[in-house]
């Protein structure tokens, strides 16, 4: 199949799993085009299956936001003519799924057809696609794509909720390339980050407010008061100021380690020993998905799609958003006995195994050649 797959770009999870899922679908012999506003940031080119084409949106003084969907969906058009892709794969309701139905419509007229598959991520449902100002599109480009499908059943059941869909929803999980997470990463260089007696806790987001990094350091604060520790954050964000204050009211500063956006994460996650992850809300919780495969104990909330990740009792524990106390007192059971620890370091990888890409990867093919072989039979 020649696929055209729309996505961001950014570190965010949704462009990493577009990436990672073009990436793998060329593997299997599929040609890949992503077409965005600039090359996404873990796509390897060296593959004669994989092609990128940038959306340029041309500057003009009359606009006081430049119309990127105008351009995305002229784009679109050009693409899927020059290179007969067959099917578009877009990833968020809007923009992309919207500038994807304009691109149909377009071609249309032409008499080229193309069907359009468009996966829900999250914050185009439950954050800016339940705006009053962006509902009505939301609603439009979900029920007018060919197939939809969402990355946990708790993103499907929110969709239901907020939206009034008559379309099917299909529930495919974000996946994770376990072979990227076998590490060969030396004992001694565990040093560099922490001392032999002290546990490395680690966090790792866009360190935006619905993040609740702040409660990741009331976390670590508690956990340090009884074992030894040091905290790495990693991620650039909005509270990075304020956690860092923080840290500094508390006198914990010289115990965390600020990264910024890092790209040595398989090695930070390798000699961690227990990932934290309290937001106020997450679709999925790819992040906690990525510790778990480095054998990664996690302390979360309960709310989204986490609880399809992270097993309470299992891989982790789960606590009400906010509740401090009890994160932090499940974050002690686990590190507090070395055999405790490392059967949750284990329970952790093997719960990560059931979302390995290779058994991820073939439900979209699945649904790529349903949606295909239904729109041509109309």
């Amino acid at each position: 199949m020649k696929i055209g797959i729309v996505c961001y770009p950014t570190f965010g999870g949704s462009g990493v799993v577009a990436t990672e899922l073009g990436l793998e679908l060329s593997k299997r012999g599929h040609e890949i085009h992503f077409i965005t506003y600039k090359q996404p940031v873990r796509l390897e080119l060296f593959n004669n299956k994989i092609h990128y084409h940038e959306v340029n949106v041309p500057e003009y003084p009359l606009f006081h936001y430049q119309p990127y969907e105008l351009a995305l969906s002229s784009k679109l058009v050009d693409m899927v003519k020059l290179y007969d892709i067959e099917l578009l794969h877009v990833h968020y309701a809007i923009p992309h799924a919207y500038a994807a139905y304009m691109a149909k419509k377009m071609l249309e007229e032409q008499n080229i057809y193309i069907p359009i598959v468009t996966t829900l991520h999250g914050t185009d449902i439950t954050l800016v696609g339940n705006h009053p100002h962006y509902k009505p599109a939301v609603t439009f480009s979900i029920n007018n794509s060919d197939a939809v499908t969402a990355v946990s059943q708790s993103l499907k059941d929110d969709t239901i909720r907020l939206f009034n869909i008559n379309n099917t929803i299909n529930v495919i999980p974000n996946f994770i390339d376990l072979d990227k997470f076998k590490h060969d990463f030396t004992e001694c260089q565990r040093v560099k980050m922490a001392k032999e007696d002290e546990k490395i806790i680690t966090h790792i987001s866009n360190l935006r407010p619905v993040k609740r990094v702040q409660d990741v350091v009331s976390v670590f604060n508690n956990i340090q008061k009884e074992i030894h520790a040091k905290l790495m954050l990693v991620g650039v964000g909005p509270e990075r100021e304020k956690v860092e204050t923080q840290c500094q009211e508390l006198g914990i500063l010289d115990k965390v380690i600020f990264f910024g956006k890092s790209n040595e994460i398989n090695k930070i996650l390798c000699f961690s020993d227990l990932f934290l992850l309290p937001s106020e809300t997450e679709s999925f919780g790819l992040a906690a998905l990525e510790a778990m495969a480095s054998s990664v104990p996690v302390i979360s909330s309960n709310t989204g799609g986490i609880p399809e990740v992270n097993v309470q009792g299992v891989s982790g524990f789960l606590s009400d958003v906010g509740d401090v106390e009890d994160m932090s007192k499940n974050a002690l059971y686990i590190l507090s006995d070395e055999n405790r620890l490392a059967q949750f370091k284990i329970n952790a990888r093997k719960e990560a195994l059931k979302f390995d890409l290779h058994k991820i990867v073939p439900q979209y093919e699945a649904i790529y050649k349903d949606t295909l072989a239904k729109f041509r039979r109309l």
